[in-house]
């Protein structure tokens, strides 16, 4: 293993800098996958749960999502949420048992509300109430995205070391071109947060600007 006492963020900063791996790109058809911009994650002040990376963050989505929306392009929102026994979130609701356990946000709860920033097009987007970490986990995402000829996802919201990094490898997996806009993640602790910015860019992400993304939606011409 090799040593350093660089910090993560440092390493991120120096994979940003000088990229050894080729770019996936931006392929022929995207989508956008805004992950889990609840209030139990981003009520902060609220919810001993919720954090803030960048404080731009949901002002990027929503331009993300209206720049998406006008290339007819599918912008999914997903949010966590469960029954009142809980049982729905399986062995990883077992770990702890506290008002702010992951297993005790309820359906309908303000906990599981999206942050009222959000601008959501309830009758064109795709709301998604996922139970996993991945948005791909147990969802109707890969059917939607075989209808609309999907090649490219483009993932956003949080956290970026726990739902964000398991999408974006979901998604690598199942082949997608994934990009994340860096300014578009977010994460309670800066260490996690830049070592998996750093790790993604390096194997399941390119991880680019959202000024970059926001480009090439205006320039992209749908198919």
């Amino acid at each position: 293993m090799e040593l350093s006492n660089k910090s993560a963020r440092q390493l991120f900063e120096e994979v940003k800098a000088n990229p050894t791996r080729r770019r996936f790109g931006f392929g022929s058809r995207p989508a956008l996958i805004n992950i889990d911009l609840q209030k139990a994650y981003t009520a902060v002040g609220e919810f001993a749960t919720a954090y803030e990376t960048n404080p731009r963050q949901m002002d990027y989505v929503n331009q993300l999502a209206r720049a998406f929306r006008e290339k007819r392009c599918p912008v999914v929102w997903t949010y966590v949420a469960y029954m009142d026994s809980g049982e729905d979130c399986g062995v990883w609701g077992t770990r702890s048992n506290t008002p702010d356990s992951l297993q005790n946000i309820k359906a309908g709860s303000r906990r599981s509300e999206f942050d009222d920033r959000l601008e959501i097009d309830r009758g064109r987007d795709l709301i998604v109430n996922k139970r996993m970490a991945s948005a791909f986990h147990e969802t109707n995402l890969g059917s939607m995205f075989n209808f609309h000829g999907i090649d490219t996802v483009v993932v956003t919201g949080g956290s970026t070391s726990g739902c964000v990094r398991a999408t974006v490898v979901d998604s690598l997996s199942r082949s997608y071109r994934t990009i994340v806009p860096e300014e578009c993640v977010a994460d309670k602790h800066e260490s996690p947060h830049f070592a998996n910015l750093y790790d993604m860019a390096l194997k399941y992400a390119d991880v680019v600007s959202v000024q970059e993304v926001i480009s090439f939606m205006q320039s992209y011409k749908p198919q």
